[in-house]
């Protein structure tokens, strides 16, 4: 997506199709990352979100163009120079590109900005936040284009139909990708019972009825297991996975997202046991459209007791664990330890015996043993229940 929103912003993205295994390096231009600058040599060196690294050279009759994200041509585009620039702005660099692709003799340097991207980028999560809503797929009316989804908040899991329209944008994650901005577009033929959504737009009336924007979607798979290993220069975490008590090989990718749960929220544990909760019956993540939040077979509404935005609510849905765990500060794989509990998401892949992380929460033992089911008498606990219907949907991250 990032390819296509450059690309498209100046205007170029129908004039020169991408060629060879980079879709970000094309005969004309070639887009990534600055890593490194040097203006005496007059040359960049930007890395491509596939990783290949490119040479640009500079010269005199070079020009530069600052671009806010958002625009869609060069008409509201600044005058800059080289030394404006800096490592971590991102550029198109113009210019006919080697045969081998690895150097281009920049005529025009577009730059979007490090600062500029990171606003943006803020500004859209901080709009997901507030007019999103996360859930698990249970049932899918093609007849209608209509998806109902299992979306927990603090009354418990709801069941939410989203209708789908020719005006929503759906993206979908492809298998072991693991960011957002790399979701491909989709449509409804390709949604499957057990992915998990994530929707931007506007509740109805109806607080079980979610109107859509843009729809992203994937399957993924969610596993919890004990750090048997860790390979930080490699990027690999072995684990013993609690629920097949098989070993398992993470993979830690620079864009995987890693955070721990600190212990001593532990202490606010009861938030699950209330009505609805994984003790009180609620239905599981996977479960079908006739499984009810309540006893009585009716679904409460969004936002805890007062519905939308009610006590304890929030706009778009109230609150639920997956808000929690976003907003968990992010930790490196230095801090990951042999003999901790970790929950990780990942895009279903290849090799069962690997994943690549795409959330990852360590010190999840405290996590699992608030949203496991009490144990009934005499019953030993079972630290993988869990993750069974606890609602946890990470798997889609954030902008």
């Amino acid at each position: 997506m990032k390819t296509f929103f450059f690309a498209a912003a100046i205007g170029l993205i129908t004039l020169f199709a991408p060629q060879g295994g980079d879709p970000n390096i094309t005969a004309k231009y070639a887009i990534g990352e600055v890593k490194t600058i040097d203006t005496a040599a007059k040359q960049l060196t930007i890395k491509t979100d596939a990783g290949s690294m490119v040479t640009v050279s500079l010269t005199d009759k070079t020009t530069y163009k600052k671009l806010a994200p958002g625009e869609q041509t060069l008409t509201n585009a600044t005058d800059v120079t080289v030394a404006d620039l800096a490592e971590g702005d991102r550029v198109m660099a113009r210019g006919t590109v080697s045969a081998d692709q690895k150097t281009v003799p920049a005529v025009m340097v577009i730059v979007m900005t490090k600062g500029d991207l990171a606003k943006k980028a803020d500004a859209e999560r901080a709009e997901w936040r507030r007019r999103g809503i996360l859930g698990v797929i249970t049932a899918l009316k093609p007849e209608t284009k209509e998806i109902t989804i299992t979306h927990r908040t603090m009354a418990g899991n709801q069941l939410v139909v989203i209708p789908v329209t020719d005006k929503t944008e759906m993206h979908r994650y492809a298998p072991d990708s693991i960011k957002f901005g790399d979701a491909k577009p989709s449509n409804f033929s390709e949604l499957k019972v057990g992915d998990q959504l994530r929707a931007l737009g506007d509740r109805t009336e109806d607080p079980l009825r979610f109107n859509p924007q843009k729809i992203v979607t994937g399957s993924f798979r969610t596993v919890g297991g004990v750090v048997t290993a860790i390979d930080a220069a490699k990027g690999e975490i072995k684990i013993n996975e609690l629920e097949k008590k098989t070993p398992l090989t993470v993979v830690i990718k620079q864009d995987a997202v890693l955070r721990r749960f600190p212990s001593e929220m532990g202490m606010m544990g009861g938030f699950n046991r209330g009505a609805g909760g994984p003790a009180g019956g609620a239905a599981p993540a996977g479960g079908g459209p006739g499984q009810a939040a309540q006893g009585n077979g009716q679904q409460r509404p969004a936002g805890g007791p007062g519905g939308p935005g009610g006590p304890g609510g929030r706009p778009g849905g109230g609150f639920n664990i997956n808000d929690m765990l976003e907003r968990l500060p992010t930790i490196s794989i230095a801090d990951v330890k042999v003999g901790d509990t970790i929950i990780v998401s990942s895009t279903q892949g290849v090799d069962p015996t690997r994943i690549t992380a795409i959330s990852l929460v360590t010190g999840a033992d405290t996590l699992l043993a608030m949203l496991a089911p009490r144990p009934q008498a005499g019953q030993a606990p079972n630290p993988a229940a869990g993750l069974g219907g606890s609602g946890i949907s990470f798997g889609i991250g954030l902008p």
